[in-house]
């Protein structure tokens, strides 16, 4: 991981390639194999998009759970940025309600927060297709616990 980010400052301040550069494995293995790219960075709101091309079960459409995938990436990262600096996000549970297929394009993830506690945040992921229409709506919970109790991380700061 490199330099820890100063207390006072927030991770929702840094760009989002220094904020993907602070996480201990960038992006992570998955998203970059699924083609989620970040395109806003927030406290209050966090986008990413992904292809379908490359994310679809075999009758061709959008897999419900790459959804979900794009989903836990967004809550996750607004977790972490709520949590910072003494804590880490652990996603503890999400749900998913896929409303509509889709078969080609780019999807696009907006994720609100719904509650950010001391230990504990939610946040609701909105996924949309390139015409605006509602593919998936997901709620992801994290735990926001020390970073010395998850492996491999440290609590920035």
């Amino acid at each position: 991981m490199t330099d820890a980010v100063p207390e006072s400052e927030s991770l929702a301040d840094l760009s989002i390639e220094d904020f993907v550069a602070r996480m201990p494995q960038g992006m992570g293995g998955l998203n970059e194999k699924m083609g989620i790219e970040i395109t806003e960075l927030s406290a209050d709101r966090l986008v990413a998009t992904m292809p379908v091309e490359g994310n679809t079960q075999p009758y061709g459409l959008l897999h419900g759970g790459a959804s979900v995938v794009l989903a836990e990436t967004l809550g996750s990262l607004g977790s972490a940025i709520h949590a910072h600096p003494d804590r880490v996000a652990v996603g503890v549970d999400i749900n998913a309600t896929h409303h509509r297929a889709a078969t080609a394009g780019t999807v696009t993830g907006v994720a609100t927060p719904l509650h950010r506690g001391r230990s504990m945040a939610s946040f609701e992921v909105v996924i949309t297709d390139e015409r605006d229409r509602r593919v998936c709506t997901c709620r992801i919970t994290c735990a926001l616990v020390p970073g010395a109790q998850v492996p491999g991380s440290q609590p920035a700061g």
